[in-house]
């Protein structure tokens, strides 16, 4: 649809009717804590230079409830990102908080020096939703140390060095997953991840080759393409390309393959069907083995399976968990198998000193209690498809979104200067969405190289109601971004 026609359709419903948001009956506390300035002056003095908090006036959380965040001014906001794709069953969970208040009232910490009833026990909860042979658990405190963690387990086990990634993969930020993470703002002048090798990321929408039939989503891209159903010749095109690393980029032998099932830093990227299951296949010719980065995709956010991996038909060698695994408690897993958790064994003793601690534990298994009495993964399916099918219509009706794509709680929105040249919109166009979409209550996260997609992923009991709001909220920051546009 042109530019013109999209303005012309949406002025009909009017340019600022501000979406009514769904109610909530959770009172928060009065906040009587560090006024907003002195805050900010905290924070430019002695905090991280970097800049990473989102819009220009940074907001002050104060307390959260479920799929509500509410600030120091009192504002409440529906949050669609879940502190970066990691509150599963939502803030301050009445189950989890009541696990998490017990165990902090009995013990804190012990090491894995001593045994403890929570961690045996948390594990044989974990590993019980993993296929065999995968049934040998780590427990670690972060993606970025189970992601280590694993590179470390696929050259103990290999004895080879060469690890291959994606363009666009994040796996992490510290000095050996950097050379793992392919996103060119986490990359850095000083030497660091050897022995990384990066590959052609399979994207169906901006890369070279996709269309209409190629992705595992309720929705497809608009360009078109003349694949069969059980044939996709994007996935030939892409595999063709990785082979071409096979043979030029690495050693003969190799240690491993890393992917997210979905890539999230860079936007909800999915890959074309089938491309997964022929990239572990070359990479065990070569000797490497292969890992499912499931920081972002697990315990079931995707809604058909609790595990990403899953959906691409694939068993992993060994798969790396964070972020969802313990709502928001630091805590993270590497789960492998017997024989390669017995070669790193051989060469080093691992040792984690906060990794599986009882806070931890008790409360990783209050949220696996929680995913399965709730019915979270079902709720992910039923909502995040119904919410996904209505972004969609967004596409058909504003030149600027591109792309709308994800299964389950993990939605993208590519949005762009027009469908045809697919470039991104220009990131001050971007973060204007972005803001407005903030002040009409919706907390939206931010992805892709040039952070011009956003990324939807709330707490798996998100309602259908709530979702309603989110898209009108979204289509409200679009009539007005195309307002100012065409001024």
């Amino acid at each position: 649809m042109a530019q013109g026609a999209s303005w012309a359709s949406v002025t009909k419903l009017g340019l600022h009717t501000k979406p009514r948001m769904p109610p909530c009956d959770f009172l928060p506390e009065r906040y009587q804590s560090l006024a907003y300035d002195r805050a900010l002056e905290i924070h430019r003095q002695h905090l991280s230079p970097m800049v990473t908090a989102y819009f220009q006036k940074p907001l002050m959380l104060h307390q959260g409830h479920m799929e509500w965040l509410f600030d120091s001014e009192g504002n409440r906001y529906l949050d669609f990102f879940s502190g970066i794709v990691t509150v599963s069953v939502g803030h301050c969970h009445p189950k989890v908080n009541t696990v998490a208040k017990k165990q902090l009232g009995r013990l804190w910490h012990t090491s894995s020096v001593f045994f403890h009833p929570a961690v045996h026990k948390y594990a044989e909860e974990l590993l019980a939703l993993l296929p065999e042979p995968l049934k040998v658990i780590f427990l670690v405190n972060s993606g970025s140390e189970a992601n280590d963690l694993a590179m470390l387990m696929a050259r103990a086990h290999s004895k080879n060095t060469d690890i291959i990634s994606f363009r666009g993969a994040y796996h992490g930020c510290s000095p050996y997953t950097l050379g793992l993470t392919n996103i060119g703002t986490f990359k850095m002048e000083l030497p660091s991840g050897m022995g990384c090798q990066s590959t052609m990321c399979p994207d169906v929408f901006r890369g070279p080759w996709g269309g209409s039939h190629c992705r595992d989503s309720p929705v497809q891209t608009i360009r078109k393409c003349s694949c069969a159903p059980d044939c996709c010749q994007a996935k030939d095109q892409y595999i063709e390309q990785f082979k071409d690393t096979l043979n030029t980029s690495v050693a003969k032998s190799i240690a491993g393959f890393f992917a997210e099932p979905i890539q999230g830093v860079n936007g909800v990227v999915q890959y074309p069907k089938g491309f997964l299951k022929e990239a572990f296949e070359l990479v065990r010719e070569r000797g490497g083995v292969c890992v499912a980065d499931e920081v972002q995709t697990g315990f079931g956010r995707l809604g058909s399976h609790f595990w990403g991996f899953q959906t691409h038909e694939v068993l992993p060698d060994i798969v790396t968990m964070a972020k969802g695994i313990g709502n928001g408690f630091p805590m993270a897993a590497v789960v492998t198998t017997q024989e390669i958790a017995r070669s790193l064994a051989r060469c080093m003793l691992h040792f984690n000193t906060f990794g599986g601690n009882p806070m931890a534990c008790a409360i990783g298994s209050a949220v696996l209690e929680v995913i399965k009495e709730e019915k979270a993964q079902d709720n992910s399916q039923e909502v995040g498809t119904y919410m996904l099918l209505k972004f969609a219509k967004l596409r058909d009706e504003f030149d600027t979104v591109g792309d709308v794509r994800g299964k389950g709680l993990m939605i993208g929105i590519e949005m762009v200067q027009d469908k045809v040249n697919r470039q991104p919109l220009p990131c001050d166009e971007v973060n204007q969405i972005h803001e407005d979409c903030k002040d009409m209550g919706l907390l939206l996260g931010r992805g892709g190289t040039f952070s011009q997609t956003f990324r939807i992923a709330p707490p798996m009991c998100v309602t259908k109601p709530e979702a309603d709001f989110a898209v009108e909220v979204f289509r409200s920051a679009l009539i007005q971004h195309m307002e100012k546009r065409a001024k």
